[in-house]
């Protein structure tokens, strides 16, 4: 298995309902973050936890994710609280596809799987191809 490669793809012209889709998502998240940071059971913690914290419907791949940030950060960094957790996806859960010269990524939001334009910079390519 090769090293992990992280891409930060700038999304391109999303409509307002998905930049607040992606906003409410982000708050969400953050609070969860936060709360995940205070948990006893932290070092235990799977994505059933976040029924504890919340009744809300959330992408159980956000909160593995957020869960493995969480503890990363408690016991590399020893964070103590986070302004913002943003929503991370990855190769389980994003998928990429090619239409002409754009890309689009699609992930799991709240309701469903949204695709979205990316901006492609010509040293991405290579990875999203």
């Amino acid at each position: 298995m090769g090293p992990t490669i992280t891409l930060k793809l700038e999304l391109y012209q999303p409509t307002k309902f998905k930049q607040a889709m992606y906003e409410r998502m982000t708050q969400i998240n953050t609070e969860f973050a936060n709360w995940l940071l205070l948990h006893p059971d932290v070092n235990k913690a799977t994505s059933k936890i976040f029924k504890e914290f919340s009744d809300e419907k959330f992408p159980s791949a956000i909160i593995n994710q957020t869960i493995r940030d969480v503890k990363s950060q408690k016991k590399h960094q020893q964070a103590r609280v986070f302004r913002k957790m943003w929503c991370s996806f990855n190769n389980q859960n994003l998928k990429v596809e090619k239409n002409g010269d754009f890309y689009t990524v699609s992930f799991p939001m709240l309701k469903k799987r949204i695709g979205v334009p990316v901006v492609a910079r010509s040293y991405q390519q290579q990875w999203l191809n």
